[in-house]
């Protein structure tokens, strides 16, 4: 394995959770008796540019062509993707003469806000069941990956983009360079780029193991994604610190003739390097930490188990199916998960083969306990969910430590 960043091979283990199916291959049940392709699960760092990523063993199409997650049914999410189009507009005096480009625009989750307010834009979406959702809202899609064809295309067409929104895509791209080049293709010599990504900072001090899987192959500190947008005449001018997915970066970066950067990049990589992530040997806690959680976990459902306590999940994200694998949690432990999604309904969780069920069935069998699987969207699912506390369920979050939520008639907070 060679970097895919810098070509070198120095790169060293971080943690290995086995091997485990692609997060996003849930079953039929026709396919239960089947056998499943599993792949090897394994961060390192590059000793040479500290890009953390794992081997690129599935390429995009064996994920994205017909894929699972649709955005719009996480509801925070979507007033996120408001906020963002309503700031971006007035900071960048965006209007019926501009143009956005979304990169990886699924359902149309966001630029439906640009139609909406005026915005020429068009979203670039592999998937062809995601991309059709978003066509039916009017948010004008092309079924495409991206690469430097694909922008060049795109940039004869309609001209290059004021502004270029990247939102959870960076990490999920193999060919790292080919993809940063083409993202500067679609960019006009004087426009922004956006890009949204789980912070590295957060993964290793909080030990959220359970964002690394298959479709993300690399993870990112600002520093190496400074060193990723780099390579293709790209600057990072600014950073946002954001909570979404248990700790995000928003990356603001320009072309480097117009390149001007801001003082909250220094101050983030202070932040960074006073956490020991600009040295190899800053990443070696996250094993520990995931060991810690794993344990807590097993050892909270063995005892419900012992005790005769009910215990479903709730939610069947991509960082569920990372955390049930590594932990080996069965149907023996957890019953089955609801998902607000449709197409996971009558599926299974891929590797642990959970049942998926639609959200009601929570309501019609009044577990004791909801262990909830998204554990980023603990403040939007509680309030969903605080009536469990009517028949006297318990609302379980497994990261960044095992605790229970609050609800109405619980006002201890303790820990489960």
């Amino acid at each position: 394995m060679r970097c895919r960043l810098c070509h070198s091979d120095r790169l060293t283990s971080v943690l290995d959770l086995g091997a485990t199916p692609p997060c996003e291959k849930f079953l039929t049940a026709a396919e239960l008796d089947l056998p499943e392709t599993t792949f090897p699960l394994h961060l390192r760092i590059c000793e040479e540019c500290l890009l953390l990523q794992i081997p690129a063993l599935i390429t995009p199409a064996d994920t994205f062509v017909e894929y699972a997650y649709f955005s719009s049914y996480s509801q925070s999410w979507v007033q996120h993707a408001l906020a963002f189009v309503e700031q971006a507009t007035a900071d960048l005096s965006l209007g019926p003469d501009s143009f956005l480009v979304e990169v990886a625009s699924n359902d149309g989750y966001l630029l439906q806000h640009a139609v909406a307010a005026g915005i020429p834009c068009l979203g670039i979406e592999p998937s062809h069941n995601v991309g059709a959702a978003a066509r039916a809202k009017g948010v004008p899609t092309v079924t495409a990956f991206l690469d430097e064809d694909t922008a060049a295309a795109i940039r004869a067409e309609h001209g290059p983009a004021d502004l270029v929104v990247a939102n959870n895509v960076y990490a999920h791209i193999p060919d790292l360079l080919g993809f940063t080049h083409a993202l500067r293709g679609l960019l006009a010599d004087d426009g922004w780029l956006s890009i949204e990504v789980h912070h590295a900072l957060n993964l290793v001090e909080l030990g959220q193991f359970d964002t690394i899987y298959h479709e993300h192959f690399q993870y990112y500190t600002v520093a190496s994604a400074q060193r990723a947008l780099a390579t293709a005449g790209l600057t990072v001018v600014d950073v946002e610190l954001l909570p979404t997915h248990g700790g995000s970066l928003r990356l603001w970066a320009r072309p480097d003739p117009v390149a001007r950067v801001r003082p909250r990049v220094a101050e983030v990589l202070a932040v960074e390097a006073a956490a020991g992530l600009h040295a190899v040997a800053g990443y070696s806690v996250l094993r520990e930490r995931a060991e810690q959680v794993r344990a807590e976990l097993l050892g909270f459902l063995l005892d419900c188990r012992a005790a005769g306590r009910s215990v479903v999940g709730y939610g069947a994200p991509g960082k569920g199916n990372t955390l049930l694998n590594y932990c080996g949690i069965r149907p023996d432990l957890l019953s089955y998960t609801v998902d607000r999604n449709p197409y996971k309904h009558g599926r299974y969780t891929p590797g642990t083969r959970i049942p998926i069920h639609p959200p009601e069935r929570i309501d019609a069998d009044r577990p004791d306990v909801v262990l909830v699987l998204p554990w980023n969207l603990e403040t939007e699912i509680t309030a969903q969910l605080r009536h469990v506390d009517s028949w006297g369920g318990q609302l379980v979050y497994p990261l960044p430590t095992l605790h229970h939520a609050q609800l109405a008639g619980d006002r201890s907070g303790s820990r489960s």
